[in-house]
């Protein structure tokens, strides 16, 4: 867990929006090879079952490059696939139960909208928090938006890595030099670009500028 802030420095969260005529866990190897550090695989409308598969079909691409697979919502889903681990929303269940069930080795992310709910999810035992949403997002429309300074905020209160979500692009990601984030949580400038190599290693290398400026 010590190292888990190099491991998330170009967080990656899925979207089959962007699936286009490809596999999903094609679109996450093109993407890991490029530089992505991290995956969350995030899937809203899919069954227990349906979740599952396409978890171990990803899950033999992050075990084949030794990078963490994270399942948003579904403690069930993860534990089934054996993931690093769940990333859980507000609404999505307490971290105390998560981490009952899934063991002190696991990872246990929780997003966070202001610096209250970063203490309270750090005190209740997260290993990182997903701070947004910091731009305008595409993804989650209903998102609010965090300002800069209380992103800061979060950063300056927290021991734990955080992580900026939320409409993160090669245009805007500049902006968050010097919050503090440890990493950057990326869906549409990866998967929504028609060459998601080239947009994977272009994130990364700003990724890796701003956090050292952070």
């Amino acid at each position: 867990m010590d190292k888990l802030r190099d491991k998330m420095l170009l967080y990656l969260v899925t979207d089959r929006t962007w699936l286009r005529a490809k596999q999903l866990a094609e679109q996450v190897e093109t993407a890991v090879r490029a530089g992505v550090t991290m995956v969350q695989l995030r899937e809203k409308e899919l069954s227990f079952d349906a979740f599952t598969a396409e978890a171990l079909a990803v899950k033999e691409v992050t075990d084949r490059y030794r990078i963490p697979l994270i399942i948003n919502d579904r403690i069930d889903v993860a534990v089934a696939v054996d993931a690093a681990g769940v990333h859980l929303g507000q609404k999505d269940g307490e971290i105390a139960k998560a981490r009952k069930i899934l063991g002190k080795n696991k990872i246990i992310g929780m997003s966070v909208h202001n610096v209250w709910e970063a203490a309270e999810a750090e005190r209740e035992g997260a290993d990182y928090l997903g701070a947004g949403a910091v731009f305008g997002s595409s993804t989650k429309t209903d998102a609010g938006l965090l300002s800069f300074e209380t992103l800061k905020d979060i950063c300056q209160e927290v021991s734990i890595p955080v992580t900026a979500i939320g409409g993160i692009n090669s245009e805007n990601i500049c902006k968050l030099s010097g919050t503090g984030i440890s990493s950057v949580a990326v869906i549409s400038a990866i998967l929504g670009s028609r060459d998601i190599k080239q947009a994977a290693a272009e994130m990364k290398r700003l990724a890796k500028q701003i956090i050292i400026s952070s």
